[in-house]
């Protein structure tokens, strides 16, 4: 497989990538499983979804008390999030965002970024988004592993090692909660897909002291 030729994950693909997917518009997606093993346990705050796509994890989170803002390149995945709203929550705060340029001028307790793949490096963005976690509050990050010669679904570019993000985060800003793999299956008996995922969660210190 050549890896030559990058995949631009610009607004353009993401809008095709929603569009040619009918099916996509009459289900809700469901949250991955690591927002609810990661989360769980945090005092709900305010809470950013980077990259939130069809809106499952942004969901997620306002259905536990999170006030929430879900930002996406795409204007058709988050018309699809609006839709499946659940009523009787907080609602979530829908943003239309190139990620790599936006500039929210305000923080978060909690900024999540599930798969995202954008024109910037992948490292890049999580340190671009890392910016974006108030003191004290925490960066969840799911991803696809970069497991070395496997059948690569995914471009070499939209994938990271669970090291490479640890490197990233090695300073004494941040401290390092889990930092792990997992396989998992998805879809149904005739339509499965086995993914690799990365999950990396890491605490930002009010002060390189611990205080």
């Amino acid at each position: 497989m050549h890896h030559h030729h990058q995949t631009q994950f610009d607004q353009k693909f993401w809008q095709d990538h929603w569009q040619e997917r009918p099916e996509h518009h009459n289900t809700p997606a469901a949250p991955h499983p690591y927002i609810q093993d990661e989360t769980g346990h945090l005092t709900p705050g305010t809470a950013l979804d980077a990259g939130c796509g069809r809106g499952a994890e942004a969901r997620w989170l306002a259905a536990h008390g999170w006030r929430v803002t879900g930002a996406d390149i795409s204007k058709t995945a988050l018309d699809m999030a609006r839709d499946y709203e659940q009523p009787g929550f907080l609602p979530v705060e829908w943003i239309h965002a190139d990620l790599t340029t936006w500039e929210p001028a305000r923080q978060w307790d909690l900024v999540v970024t599930s798969y995202a793949h954008t024109p910037m490096p992948q490292l890049e963005f999580y340190r671009h988004i890392a910016r974006w976690v108030a003191p004290g509050g925490t960066l969840l990050i799911v991803a696809h592993l970069d497991d070395h010669g496997a059948d690569h679904q995914h471009p070499a570019e939209a994938t990271v090692s669970v090291e490479d993000i640890k490197k990233l985060f090695a300073g004494p800003q941040w401290r390092i909660e889990t930092a792990r793999s997992q396989t998992r299956q998805m879809g149904s008996e005739e339509h499965s897909m086995v993914l690799h995922d990365a999950i990396i969660r890491i605490h930002h210190q009010l002060s390189p002291d611990g205080q």
